[in-house]
């Protein structure tokens, strides 16, 4: 199987879209690589009383739209060229929903699956030491991503504060709602996904009722996505996800809060009554109408993109496709949604939580939840717009939309 670089990919896309705007050498150049990287080493003291060292990054990829905005990883294989990756899709992602952000990314190399709590807190606030002299509300934002969570933001926010000595809640998102989270936050990037499965099923003229769904990744987002995608399109039947262990199918529909707490209880979807296990791999293949790959990068690719049968994908991961299953996937008439536009619930209601953590006044659920379908609908139709305006593929289309509207901020400052 060919091993794919995130980052080759990442500037492969800035590449095509720049082509089609017309950019010249020296923006496009600019727009290919991040503006600040930062790499840190990490002592911590662990719960045997050794010290082990960490090693940690925070990548700025562009803030002429606004400070930077990203998540936080802990993953065994983080790499540095998968967080210039992320944090360049962020910086599109923003530009797309038309936020006045830009992106950014950090992540650790560890294992937390084999780390204790304390060990976790301990991880937290040594990376905010790092980091603490680089971020802020008015720099760079980060907030929670894989094997991070709110409880991680808490502990950053007290370490940043007790170094700043003052209250900024807005330096992290997605905390806890009792000290300066916001209602509809842990849904939001599912509920953001499936808002643009709503209106491609509307342009395409589908019935999203009767149609069927599957979900490769059964994390936050793949979860959230199962119970949204019944609750927001009025029905759908979901007959088959996958997770880390293996996966399942049940023609006939599995119960998506009945699997979701199955998952909670054991770890995994794996041995679910009523269902078949099947290869993890098989639930890309599946004849679908909306299919959600929610775990890693590159899942579809060259090798497996021409066996995709869905209507309908829905990237609510980051940089599931590579570029050269995207042409295989146009070619094939499948609508895709890409990443920067299907999976920008999570940033746009992220940016919400900064907005009332300026004030320190906070909207209720069904406000959070509106303005959120206000600003991914309207993103959606953008994208559908300069789809058939340069007759492009969907991600070239979002691409050439946030590398536009990055690229304009670039010229208006006078960077080029």
């Amino acid at each position: 199987m060919k091993s794919y670089n995130s980052f080759a990919v990442a500037q492969q896309q800035v590449l095509e879209a720049a082509k089609l705007l017309n950019l010249d050498a020296a923006t496009c150049e600019l727009l290919l690589w991040p503006q600040r990287e930062f790499k840190f080493t990490m002592p911590v003291k662990m719960d045997n009383g050794g010290v082990q060292v960490f090693h940690g990054y925070r990548i700025q990829y562009n803030d002429a739209r606004g400070p930077a905005k990203g998540g936080i990883r802990f993953h065994p294989d983080e790499t540095v060229d998968t967080i210039r990756a992320l944090a360049g899709w962020m910086t599109w992602k923003t530009a797309v929903v038309d936020l006045p952000l830009g992106g950014g990314k950090g992540g650790v190399v560890c294992n937390p699956r084999m780390m204790s709590e304390r060990e976790l807190e301990h991880l937290a606030r040594a990376y905010v030491r790092a980091v603490a002299r680089y971020i802020g509300v008015d720099k760079d934002i980060p907030a929670p991503d894989v094997y991070t969570n709110p409880q991680t933001m808490a502990w950053m926010m007290d370490e940043f504060e007790t170094i700043m000595g003052a209250h900024q809640p807005g330096v992290l998102t997605d905390k806890p709602m009792q000290i300066g989270g916001t209602e509809g936050r842990r849904d939001a990037t599912a509920r953001g996904g499936v808002i643009t499965v709503r209106e491609a099923c509307s342009v395409l003229g589908i019935d999203p009722q009767k149609g069927t769904y599957a979900i490769q990744g059964f994390g936050n987002a793949g979860q959230r996505a199962a119970l949204l995608h019944q609750e927001l399109l009025g029905g759908g039947r979901l007959i088959a996800v996958c997770d880390s262990r293996g996966g399942i199918i049940r023609p006939e529909g599995l119960n998506p809060r009945d699997l979701v707490t199955h998952k909670l209880k054991t770890g995994s979807v794996v041995g679910f009554p009523g269902s078949k296990e099947i290869p993890r791999e098989s639930v890309l293949e599946l004849d679908v109408q909306v299919l959600y790959p929610a775990a890693l990068e590159n899942a579809i690719n060259e090798f497996n993109a021409h066996k995709v049968k869905a209507a309908i994908i829905c990237e609510l991961a980051n940089g599931p496709t590579t570029p050269d299953a995207d042409l295989i996937l146009h070619a094939k008439g499948i609508h895709l949604i890409p990443d920067i536009l299907a999976s920008a619930g999570g940033v746009t209601v992220s940016y919400f939580e900064m907005v009332q953590d300026q004030y320190s006044f906070f909207w209720d659920e069904e406000t959070v939840h509106k303005r959120l379908d206000q600003k991914i609908t309207k993103a959606y139709h953008t994208v559908e717009e300069a789809i058939k305006e340069k007759n492009v593929h969907p991600r070239l289309a979002a691409m050439v939309v946030g590398v536009a509207r990055v690229a304009e901020a670039c010229k208006l400052r006078g960077w080029v």
